[in-house]
């Protein structure tokens, strides 16, 4: 698939111990040698905090999907789906929704999901913005290079922004994100930056070229050439969409990363503040490319356990708009 074009893809996906009894029946648990072996980022024969952290969540078995792409008997995909995911405690007294975000999708999609939202106690969302900002008005242009990636994308696939058609105004709604100073801080803490991101994103594309599921150059020049430009361009893309998670580790990297694992860290203590003012029924509404990582912290750090998932439709990629 097209480089250039692979990139802002994975942009308008993300950019935010109690061990079910099954999961583990297939294979043994590793021992602790070889947590310590895989885990120990500073060499120092042992596991600190952060690195515990990382050692626990990987034991948590992971089988759910976020994002899905409906086919029909030919093989086309004329549906991308994006999933609400269930965890409940154990006395059945706390109600935690995943719900997954694309941040380019049918209008339809982001009203369905504003309907959803009445629903909640409150609903917990990602933006990287100072505390008490304002989403900006619909129509506004972003000037981040990352929200201009998106707006980019929405034109060529006829599509709508999250930010103008999301009701950041409902009173249910609250940001659980990082300001723009936490975010630098936590990654210059962390020694990372954009550019290590880049290229984690250019070796997992070349890693990927081989693979039969992924889009060639032709593919993508095919779809651009087509009278029907934004419906093949979609159907195209939407084979990439499937191996979402594989990428989003990639650019997460074996220690996390602020980018995903940190600001899913600060949702969650948003969540917990939440959780002691009383609200009993909460969504946490962000990027589907945090959800397998967001999905680990709830079973380890809040005793959650999987109960039901849903699925919103995304993408109509039916048939050709007159």
């Amino acid at each position: 698939m097209n480089r250039a074009l692979q990139l802002p893809l994975l942009a308008g996906f993300g950019c935010l111990l109690l061990l079910p009894a099954t999961g583990f029946a297939e294979k043994s648990l590793p021992r602790a040698k070889e947590l310590i072996q895989k885990f120990d980022a500073d060499a120092d024969g042992k596991l600190d905090r952060a690195e515990l952290d990382q050692a626990l969540l990987s034991l948590v078995p992971q089988k759910r999907e976020y994002v899905r792409v409906l086919k029909n008997s030919k093989g086309t995909p004329v549906a991308l789906e994006t999933s609400v995911s269930s965890l409940e405690s154990e006395d059945g007294e706390l109600l935690v929704d995943l719900i997954g975000a694309i941040h380019v999708g049918d209008r339809s999609y982001y009203e369905a999901l504003n309907d959803r939202f009445k629903d909640y106690d409150v609903v917990l969302y990602e933006l990287v913005a100072p505390e008490g900002a304002r989403v900006p008005k619909a129509g506004q242009k972003s000037q981040h290079p990352v929200g201009r990636m998106q707006q980019g994308i929405k034109t060529l696939l006829e599509l709508s922004y999250q930010l103008d058609h999301i009701d950041y105004t409902a009173d249910n709604l609250v940001h659980a994100d990082m300001s723009p100073d936490e975010f630098a801080k936590s990654m210059e803490d962390r020694g990372e930056s954009f550019l290590q991101m880049f290229f984690r994103m250019m070796g997992q594309a070349a890693a990927q070229a081989s693979d039969d599921n992924t889009p060639s150059d032709t593919d993508f020049l095919l779809a651009l050439l087509s009278s029907d430009r934004a419906l093949k361009l979609k159907r195209v893309m939407a084979k990439q969409f499937q191996d979402m998670e594989s990428q989003m580790r990639v650019i997460d990297g074996p220690n996390g990363s602020t980018l995903l694992g940190e600001r899913n860290k600060k949702a969650l203590e948003v969540l917990q503040q939440e959780i002691e003012k009383g609200h009993k029924k909460i969504g946490i509404f962000y990027g589907a490319g945090h959800m397998p990582d967001m999905e680990k912290r709830l079973q380890v750090d809040f005793e959650l356990r999987p109960t039901k998932e849903d699925w919103v439709q995304a993408w109509d990629m039916s048939t050709k708009k007159k």
